[in-house]
């Protein structure tokens, strides 16, 4: 170090200090529940980095934070009555309310833990998040629910959110990055608070959630999200695709301008989250569902169902049909697909959360694919992840897609008999899925080639309504 640093009065001040003894590690969790409890945390656990049921998750969280050795999850309640309230004013004020609470929670927390010496990072509890992923991965460092689950706050119900054992669904979850161990890490729940009673099943307006558990991923965004991301980016569409005003009134009515207005001055606004109003679970919760299960269903569930409101589809998907069916007092409103991948890799994980299983009806199909060019320089596998390409050439991916009996199975490379194989240049597919780019155009110069009869290729479509 060169002399003029030696001697700038920063470095002689520090230098000056006595040295404080070092934290000792790992840190007491005693000591450290009590802070976050202190802090304002309802509930607190604590999980080391490398438990096994974190998974894929330990590698995104190092890459936000590469000194974490341990995370601390931890919940704030919500008012029950506020989120069972039918009119979305109430609701949403609620879950931003508590969500910016969260955050400040987490960052009281990362404070207080930065005084004592030990580096720890606080990710936020929902926006902003990583906008620049958009379309090729995804945009949130952490994954609040897995790291919840592991830290023995709950368990997943049937309607995909963390269930609380005492609180049930009525919280939000936090996490913070810990550059150190802990004395004593908690353990997972040994049972699941959930009662499997199917009242998520029958108050969501879209039919996302099956009574057999399986969860409709695109249906629930399109409509719960409609003002949020994607939905977002439609909208802005519509207004660029409307000759004038008269136009886009025709598309888009002045309730709907309003909303998406109040959205984004105020904060997005979530469209229903009845799975979450109308969920008994949880020991400060079940009470008085236990008392009158026809009571509790008619004064919580029965006011979401009865309401009179936009409904946000994807025409031919499997939510537009519920719809008709089980709600024809609620008002069908069509928007466009805006799960658009931006990437091969995105193209192949979105597929299982692109599914319409009704639409796909008896289909019996493997489909293979091969995409050439630039763009895939890795290749997808079953858990989701992007793995470098082991073939010769690395600008080559394959996948095959298996649909049967209402399911679907995405595998890396070209496995099996199959019933079409499409061989693409990538940059051409992905201009196709964002209807950017013509179908027939891209069959006659050969940028789309198919192996098989053309009618497997629109049965395929029609699982994937845009």
């Amino acid at each position: 170090m060169s002399t003029l640093v030696n001697e700038h009065p920063t470095v002689k001040a520090v230098r000056a200090r006595p040295v404080l003894p070092a934290v000792s590690t790992p840190i007491d969790a005693t000591w450290l529940r009590k802070l976050c409890l202190d802090a304002g945390a309802d509930d607190v656990g604590f999980v080391q980095l490398d438990r096994a049921s974190l998974g894929d998750e330990q590698a995104r969280i190092q890459r936000a934070f590469p000194r974490t050795r341990s995370l601390i999850s931890f919940v704030l309640r919500m008012n029950r009555e506020n989120v069972r309230s039918p009119a979305r004013s109430v609701a949403n004020n609620e879950f931003h309310h508590t969500g910016d609470e969260v955050n400040e929670v987490a960052r009281s927390i990362t404070a207080a833990l930065e005084r004592s010496g030990i580096r720890a990072l606080n990710p936020p509890m929902g926006f902003p998040m990583e906008a620049d992923r958009w379309g090729t991965d995804r945009m949130w460092e952490v994954a609040h629910k897995p790291v919840a689950v592991a830290a023995g706050l709950g368990r997943m119900g049937i309607h995909r959110n963390v269930i609380h054992p005492r609180f049930g669904n009525f919280i939000l979850l936090g996490t913070v990055l810990l550059a150190a161990e802990i004395s004593e890490y908690s353990q997972e729940l040994d049972y699941n608070p959930c009662l499997e009673c199917k009242l998520c099943v029958a108050a969501c307006p879209v039919g996302a959630i099956g009574a057999d558990g399986v969860f409709n991923f695109s249906a629930c965004y399109t409509h719960n999200y409609r003002e949020f991301m994607s939905g977002f980016t439609d909208w802005v569409e519509t207004v660029a695709e409307s000759r004038g005003r008269l136009d886009y009134r025709r598309r888009v009515n002045d309730a709907e301008s309003v909303s998406m207005w109040q959205s984004l001055g105020f904060g997005p606004n979530y469209k229903a989250a009845y799975c979450m109003a109308v969920c008994p679970a949880g020991e400060d919760v079940i009470g008085e569902y236990l008392n009158s299960k026809r009571e509790f269903t008619d004064e919580v569930v029965r006011p979401l169902q009865a309401k009179k409101e936009p409904v946000y589809v994807v025409p031919g998907s499997d939510a537009e049909a519920h719809v008709q069916k089980r709600y024809p007092h609620k008002t069908i409103r069509y928007v466009r697909n805006s799960l658009r991948p931006g990437s091969i890799m995105a193209f192949l994980r979105g597929l299982p959360i692109s599914f319409q299983r009704q639409a796909a009806g008896d289909l019996d199909a493997v489909y293979h694919f091969t995409f050439t060019g630039k763009e895939p320089a890795d290749r997808y596998d079953e858990a989701s992840r992007p793995i470098r390409s082991a073939q010769a050439n690395p600008a080559t991916s394959e996948a095959t897609v298996t649909i049967r009996a209402g399911t679907i199975k995405v595998e890396t490379g070209l496995n099996g008999v199959c019933n079409l194989h499409l061989i693409a240049d990538a940059k051409t597919w992905l201009g196709f899925l964002a209807k950017e780019k013509n179908l027939v155009w891209a069959l006659l110069t050969r940028k789309i080639r198919l192996r098989g009869n053309p009618k497997w290729l629109l049965r395929f479509r029609r699982c994937f309504p845009s």
